[in-house]
């Protein structure tokens, strides 16, 4: 099971008046901020190592929640609830020194001037100021200082609070975000202190300096947590400074991560106040149509008079059918462009593709000429040699021929005068032969006939031994 890893963070600008600690695996959610959220649960469904909750704090009270991406370097929503506003404003931009260096004895937010060398891998983890300079980007808070008190104000200028915003966008963010609380959210809840309200950020791919995330679009996500309850969830997308979509809480949480539910209690639940939601949306409407709005103590004047009511339900068909022709001029403004971009790139491809087909037939054509000139030296030192080499063996073959006809008529005169010679000398090997062959018959017929006598004397004696008697010894 994946956890994520949980800070309790401070924020200080007087060194002593806060401090921070590591929350202990047997807290839950995000400790003393839990107060920030209904049912003090925490949103499900953010489940990621690179997740760090965050309890920012000042003069050691809890102010506000923030869960930070360590890997988009930007916080993914701020719980907060509604305080008195402040009259000014005081920008003192401070970092985390923990976030990047756990082991480290700073345990409270700092100047990031003042960290000095004091921090190891500043910024690995979170997003600095350098991070933003020169980019085109500011510094836009998810939650505004304008929405909070002095103390609770001092809170917000922190880095891990802070999106990149172009300033048309931030400023268009903390005006819509300011109205939509003041205006359409306070006035439709009957207990301040149960409006909970979290602004969130989904990142994109896109970076600034290739480190921290552009967001593709900023959310508001409120509820009021009482038994005639409702909530609502309002969208303002980047590429459009002027949109605020308004859309349910359920719907709002399909555009975030799988599995998220922002809310419990009675803001989880089916059962809301219609007749609550709608009168809000009313004033979101009026508010997204740059009407003015009107504010009041008494419920029944918080919903504006009947003529305003009925001039805001003839006018906003016509705001609608206004926006609705915006946006189809807009679509063929930009289809129109597209066209004529296609109609160009497909045209300038064509003289591309006719153009390298050119110079790859001239390229071609330019191979073939060469390797063919240069092939002639080649081809006529071959016809040369073959021709000498032909000559080599029609004299090899015409030598051949007359030593082989030469030969024939001396091997006969050879060998014919040899004849003489070779009888003359046989005769005295063939006489001895001869008497060698004599001899050797003489001796066999003389060792044949001595050999027949002996057996046979042999056999007579043999017979007469048989059948002569023998004589006494007298005899």
């Amino acid at each position: 099971m994946k956890t994520s890893i949980v800070f309790l963070l401070c924020i200080s600008v007087f060194p002593g008046f806060s401090q921070g600690r590591v929350v202990r695996e047997d807290e839950t959610g995000f400790a003393e901020c839990n107060v920030f959220f209904s049912g003090q649960v925490p949103p499900e469904g953010f489940t990621e190592p690179f997740h760090v909750k965050i309890c920012q704090q000042y003069n050691k009270e809890p102010r506000f929640a923030t869960l930070y991406s360590t890997k988009d370097k930007i916080p993914l929503y701020s719980a907060f609830k509604f305080t008195k506003p402040a009259q000014s404003e005081e920008e003192n931009w401070l970092v985390e020194p923990q976030i990047d260096d756990p082991e480290n004895d700073l345990h409270e937010m700092v100047h990031e001037a003042d960290i000095g060398g004091t921090v190891a891998n500043l910024g690995a983890n979170q997003a600095l100021t350098s991070d933003y300079v020169g980019s085109g980007y500011e510094r836009g808070l998810l939650n505004p200082s304008l929405l909070n008190e002095e103390d609770f104000q001092v809170a917000t200028y922190t880095l891990t609070n802070a999106v990149p915003l172009r300033p048309a966008l931030s400023k268009s963010w903390h005006r819509d975000i300011g109205k939509v609380v003041e205006q359409a959210l306070i006035p439709h809840c009957s207990k301040m202190d149960h409006l909970y309200l979290l602004a969130g950020a989904i990142p994109s791919s896109v970076q600034v300096k290739g480190k921290v995330s552009v967001p593709e679009s900023l959310w508001l996500a409120a509820c009021c947590d009482v038994p005639e309850g409702w909530s609502l969830g309002l969208v303002k997308k980047i590429n459009d400074e002027n949109s605020l979509a308004d859309l349910t809480v359920r719907e709002l949480e399909k555009q975030l991560l799988p599995g998220v539910h922002l809310f419990k209690g009675n803001c989880g639940k089916d059962k809301q106040s219609q007749e609550k939601r709608e009168a809000v949306l009313q004033v979101v409407s009026q508010i997204r149509s740059g009407e003015q709005v009107g504010t009041s103590n008494n419920p029944e004047t918080k919903e504006g008079s009947w003529v305003r009511k009925v001039a805001g339900i003839i006018a906003t068909p016509f705001i609608k059918l206004l926006e609705l022709l915006i946006y189809i001029f807009v679509e063929l403004v930009k289809f129109v462009f597209y066209f004529l971009w296609l109609v160009v790139k497909r045209v300038v491809g064509t003289i591309l593709d006719g153009a390298y087909s050119l110079w790859k037939g001239m390229v071609s054509y330019l191979k073939a000429v060469s390797m063919v000139l240069i092939s002639i030296p080649y081809d006529v030192g071959r016809v040369i040699v073959n021709i000498f080499l032909g000559f080599l063996q029609i004299v090899q073959d015409v030598l051949s021929l007359t030593y082989s006809i030469l030969s024939i008529p001396v091997a006969f005169v050879l060998h014919l005068a040899a004849f003489p010679y070779h009888t003359i000398c046989a005769i005295p090997s063939v006489l001895k032969d001869m008497a060698t062959g004599i001899r050797g018959t003489f001796s066999l017929f003389i060792g044949a006939t001595a050999t027949v006598l002996r057996e046979f004397c042999y056999l007579a004696g043999h017979i007469v031994k048989r059948f002569v008697p023998k004589g006494s010894s007298d005899d």
